[in-house]
Parts: C-alpha cells; sequence; structure tokens
C-alpha cells in the first residue's frame, strides 16, 4: 500500500508509525478493525478520534465486504502528529467506492445500505479513492483523513 497518500502536509516534519492489519473479508472483519482502530487511538493519546474512526473504519470496511468477493482486504493506519490517516485496500478492480446518487426521501428511508460513504464524506476531513494497478487497475484503496488538531481560528 505504498502508493497510497501517506503525506499529511500539517504535520510533515513529524514521524509517521503505521499499523497494518491484513484480514480475511468477511462480516466479523468490521468489528475486528474498528476495535484495532479504537485501541490504536487510546494507545497513543488520540481519544478524541475514537468514535469517528470507529464508524468510518467501519462502514469502509463493510463497503468491501458488501461489494466484493475478495478473499483478503488491508487496513493501513498512519499516525502523524495528532492526524489519522487509514486505508482499506481490496484487490477487485470493480465497483466505483464513492458515495451513491441522491435518492428520494422515500426510498432512503427503506434503504437498508448505501449510505456508508455518504458517512465517510460527511464525518471525515478529507476522503478518496486510490487505483491500483495502472491501465488495467488490479485493486483499489478507500482512505479518510481525521484529525484531532485544535483548529485555528483566523480574525
Amino acid at each position: 500500500m505504498a502508493d497510497l497518500p501517506t503525506q499529511l502536509p500539517i504535520h510533515a516534519t513529524e514521524p509517521a508509525h503505521r499499523y497494518r492489519l491484513r484480514a480475511p473479508n468477511i462480516p466479523e472483519t468490521a468489528k475486528v478493525a474498528r476495535e484495532m482502530i479504537a485501541g490504536l487511538l487510546l494507545a497513543t493519546g488520540h481519544p478524541a478520534l475514537v468514535e469517528t474512526a470507529r464508524l468510518l473504519v467501519t462502514e469502509v470496511v463493510a463497503n468491501v465486504h458488501l461489494h466484493t468477493k475478495v478473499p483478503l482486504l488491508s487496513l493501513e493506519a498512519t499516525l502523524r502528529g495528532p492526524q489519522l490517516h487509514v486505508s482499506v485496500r481490496d484487490d477487485d478492480p470493480n465497483g466505483a467506492p464513492w458515495p451513491p446518487e441522491p435518492r428520494t426521501p422515500e426510498a432512503e428511508a427503506d434503504a437498508e445500505n448505501g449510505r456508508g460513504l455518504l458517512l465517510v464524506q460527511a464525518c471525515a476531513d478529507a476522503w478518496g479513492t486510490v487505483w491500483h494497478g495502472g491501465i488495467q487497475p488490479t485493486g483499489k484503496s478507500v482512505w479518510f483523513s481525521l484529525s484531532d488538531a485544535p483548529v485555528l481560528k483566523t480574525t
């Protein structure tokens, strides 16, 4: 996953610490990934990020399970100062990992899924997709970033 965005510009002088999980693409992996992220953030002094990171990791990992048939997925979490960057990779080049088209309120109320990437878009400081393998993609990663840095107000 070396070709994922790893530059976290605000705190580029601080060392980056990477943590990786390679796991089976099964329903339980979302829970394992969310608990891993929560433990990592608590152990490294980032409790303010725990709940949002848990939610977003769950959504991104669940997307792999719901929309691919790959046997494994990879999660990488990078901490640099107050910033967390998480990417989840699968080796399925198909599918479009971006929020779905808007639906009518009636259809939205009855939908059982389709909100995961909308949550990522709404809650992350930044997020995106990286395709792997060049012209003939061999897979993709969905990533997001969060920060618990104080917001500087300009007057």
